[in-house]
């Protein structure tokens, strides 16, 4: 008696009976893989990293059709203030040390360690800083690649705003000075 195999032969043998398999994520989850795939790649990325006290630093590591992958660096201190990115979804991932993220202009900050995920959609408006003692790296997927990554007023710059007395014209005198060379002035995200 003969197999089915026998009499059809075999499916797997049968290149295009089978879903073509896509060359680029085209899902949310497919998207997170794709960022757990180059975070678990240490020797991919890590020699690229770079770290700059003044401000973030950060290189593309790859684009696809309507998506771009980014590496990001923070040092002690810096952060991306409150920003949306546009009409961009996203995938955060942590590399290494760690970020505080807070959410909405009001929001309340979570630590995300080495491996942590978000998955953000459009509109999705948060502040990422680094509130550690240590460097941190993280990798962010944009589909479609980012255009745009409007800033938003926190809550605490709105009630600063609001209860500062009227500003004063500037005279040489109420002027800071340029931060000397070598030396970091007021650090902005």
């Amino acid at each position: 008696m003969n197999s089915d195999v026998q009499i059809a032969g075999d499916p797997l043998d049968i290149p295009h009976l089978l879903p073509p398999v896509p060359a680029h994520p085209s899902t949310v989850s497919a998207f997170a893989g794709l960022a757990r795939t180059i975070a678990a790649d240490r020797d991919g990325w890590a020699p690229l990293v770079r770290y700059d006290a003044t401000s973030r630093w950060y290189h593309r590591l790859r684009t696809g059709p309507g998506y771009e992958v980014w590496l990001l660096s923070w040092v002690p201190g810096q952060g991306s203030g409150a920003h949306d990115h546009g009409r961009s979804s996203g995938v955060l991932t942590v590399l290494q040390g760690e970020l505080t993220e807070r959410v909405g202009t009001r929001g309340v900050g979570h630590t995300l360690r080495a491996g942590a995920q978000r998955v953000f959609a459009p509109g999705y408006v948060h502040d990422v800083v680094n509130d550690s003692l240590e460097p941190a790296v993280s990798l962010h997927i944009y589909f479609p690649g980012l255009t745009e990554m409007p800033l938003h007023p926190t809550q605490s710059a709105e009630l600063s705003a609001a209860t500062a007395p009227a500003a004063a014209p500037a005279t040489a005198s109420s002027v800071p000075p340029a931060a000397a060379p070598g030396t970091l002035g007021v650090m902005g995200g």
